[in-house]
C-alpha cells in the first residue's frame, strides 16, 4: 500500500489519552478525515492540496496513490485525476501538476458562476468545469512572474502584465474562492464531513521609510532642503514650519507614532507590523541614518507595542548583500532576531528575492501585491508558504500577501479619501467572504494630514474601525 502521510494534519489540543490504542484512535479519525487519491505524487500537487485545505480551509486530510485503499474508505473522499472514481468528489486534472518546468500556457479563461476560472475540464459526469487546483497552483506560485514578460523602471513585474487585471479579477480572492467551491461539494456529498471555516482577520502594516520629515537630516541634508524652498519658492507655511521643528517650537510633522499607536491601543485586537527602511542614503533610499539615538530609540519603543521588520533597501534588489547589513543594524538597535521583510518600492522578483531574504534569516516576507493597483496578486489573502518553481520545492518563507497600500490609491489611482474608501471597504468585503486576511500598507508620513495627504486618517480609522468589527461579528 502506497500512502503518503506528511500532508496528515491534526488538530491541536485533542486528547490524546482517551484509553483507546493509537490503532483504534486512526481508524476512528480516519472515517471522519477527508481522503484524497492522486494517481502519482508530486511536490507540486503535494504543496497545492497543503495550501487549499490545510492553509486555507483548515481541515484534516490525507493523501494516497492506493487505488484500493481509497476506494474502500468510508468518510469524505476527492480524487484528482484522469478519471471518476466510484461516488467520490472528483477534480479532473489537468498535466501542469505533474510537470516539473515552467512552460508557456495557453489559458482559456472564462467564468465559473460569478468567480473566474482556468484550465477548463471537458468530458461527461463532471463535478467541476476547471481544474481549481492546477489554477490555484498556477496563482499561488505566481507561475505568469516566471515567464517571459516586461517589468516596470524599477524591475518589477506589474498588474497591467497579469492575467487578475487583464481578465477583471485582481479584486477577487480566486484561490479562496475555489477552495470553498471545492469543500461545499464535498460537503455536499459527505454531510458528515466537518468543515471548520474561520472567520475575518486583519494585519495593519505601517512602511518606516522616513521617520521625520525635517529632523535628523544631517547638515548637508538641511541646507539642501532650505535651498528647495528657496528655488522653488515653496509654500511660506511649510518653510516657515521646516525653521520651527528646526528651533524644536513645532511636531516634526511626519512624526504621527504617538496617532498610530494610540489607535493601535484602541484596537488591540488588529496586529501591526512596522517595517523599517534602514538602507543607505540613495537616490531612493532616503531614511533617517540609523546613528540618530532619537531614531534608535523611537524603534525600540516601536517594538514595545508591535512586531518589527526590515524594509530592504531600493539598492538592496541589485545588491543582496545589502540585505544582511540592514537586517543586523536593526537587529543591533531593538535586541531581537528580525524575521520579517518588506522590500522597499515592493521591489521582488521570483524566485531570486526570496532565495536571498532565506539565505539572510528572513521566514516571512509582506511584498506580495501590487504598488499601481490594488487586489489580490496571488488570488489569495491568507498567509501561505513560497513555492519556488526553479527547483520544483515548497520553501520555508511565508508570504503574507497585501490588498492595498495608501500610495497606491492616492498617487496611482489619483483618489481622494471619499473615492479612496468604498475601494477599501470593498476589498475588506471580499476578504471577509472568504474568511480570509485583510492586510493593508500605510506609511506614517502619509498620516500626517499635511503635503496632499490631507483627510486620509479619515480612511486609515474607517478602514481599523470596520476591521474591528468584521472580526467581532
Amino acid at each position: 500500500m502506497h500512502r503518503l502521510m506528511l500532508l496528515s494534519v491534526t488538530t491541536e489540543g485533542r486528547d490524546a489519552t482517551n484509553g483507546n490504542s493509537p490503532a483504534t484512535d486512526y481508524t476512528e479519525r480516519l472515517k471522519l478525515m477527508l481522503l484524497i487519491y492522486v494517481p502519482k505524487i508530486t511536490n507540486r500537487i503535494g504543496y497545492t492540496l497543503k495550501v487549499l485545505f490545510r492553509i486555507v480551509l483548515r481541515v484534516d486530510f490525507e493523501i494516497t496513490t492506493d487505488l484500493a485503499f481509497f476506494q474502500q474508505h468510508d468518510g469524505p473522499k476527492l480524487s484528482y485525476g484522469p478519471e471518476r472514481i466510484g461516488d467520490s468528489v472528483w477534480v479532473k486534472a489537468t498535466e501542469l501538476l505533474t510537470q516539473t518546468t515552467v512552460l508557456e500556457h495557453d489559458l482559456h479563461i472564462f467564468k465559473e458562476g460569478n468567480t473566474a476560472a482556468f484550465y477548463p475540464s471537458y468530458g461527461r459526469d463532471l463535478d467541476f468545469s476547471f481544474d481549481m487546483i492546477a489554477a490555484s497552483f498556477f496563482m499561488l506560485s505566481r507561475y505568469e512572474e516566471y515567464l517571459p514578460h516586461r517589468s516596470d523602471m524599477h524591475g518589477r513585474f506589474t498588474s497591467e502584465t497579469s492575467i487578475a487585471l487583464q481578465h477583471d479579477f485582481l479584486q477577487t480572492a480566486v484561490v479562496e474562492r475555489w477552495a470553498i467551491m471545492l469543500a461545499n461539494k464535498i460537503k455536499e456529498r459527505y454531510p458528515e464531513w466537518n468543515l471548520p471555516l474561520r472567520g475575518f482577520d486583519m494585519v495593519n502594516t505601517i512602511d518606516i521609510d522616513v521617520a521625520y520629515c525635517y529632523k535628523h537630516k544631517g547638515l548637508l541634508r538641511t541646507l539642501m532642503g532650505f535651498g528647495r524652498d528657496f528655488f522653488t519658492r515653496k509654500n511660506s507655511d511649510e518653510v516657515a514650519l521646516r525653521r520651527k521643528v528646526l528651533m524644536h517650537k513645532a511636531d516634526d510633522p511626519f512624526d504621527t507614532f504617538d496617532y498610530i499607536l494610540d489607535l493601535k491601543m484602541k484596537h488591540r485586537s488588529i496586529p501591526m507590523v512596522f517595517f523599517v527602511l534602514l538602507g543607505d542614503y540613495s537616490q531612493y533610499d532616503k531614511s533617517i541614518s540609523y546613528h540618530v539615538e532619537e531614531f534608535r530609540q523611537l524603534l525600540k519603543h516601536l517594538g514595545d507595542y508591535a512586531r518589527l521588520g526590515m524594509h530592504a533597501s531600493y539598492d538592496s534588489f541589485e545588491e543582496p548583500q545589502r540585505i544582511d547589513i540592514e537586517k543586523a543594524r536593526l537587529e543591533q538597535i531593538v535586541n531581537r532576531t528580525i524575521v520579517r521583510n518588506r522590500s522597499h518600492f515592493l521591489r521582488i522578483q521570483l524566485p531570486q528575492t526570496y532565495r536571498m531574504l532565506l539565505r539572510a534569516g528572513i521566514e516571512h516576507d509582506y511584498s506580495m501585491g501590487y504598488a499601481e493597483q490594488p487586489g489580490f496578486r496571488a488570488g489569495i489573502s491568507t498567509p501561505y508558504p513560497f513555492f519556488n518553481l526553479n527547483s520544483d520545492s515548497e520553501m520555508l518563507l511565508t508570504i503574507h500577501p497585501f490588498m492595498v497600500m495608501d500610495a497606491t490609491l492616492k498617487r496611482y489611482q489619483q483618489m481622494g479619501p471619499d473615492e479612496a474608501w468604498p475601494v477599501v471597504k470593498g476589498l475588506m468585503d471580499e476578504v471577509d467572504r472568504v474568511h480570509g486576511t485583510f492586510s493593508c500598507i500605510w506609511h506614517n508620513e502619509n498620516l500626517s494630514e499635511m503635503f496632499g495627504w490631507e483627510g486620509w486618517r479619515t480612511v486609515y480609522e474607517q478602514m481599523l474601525d470596520y476591521g474591528e468589527m468584521l472580526k467581532t461579528k
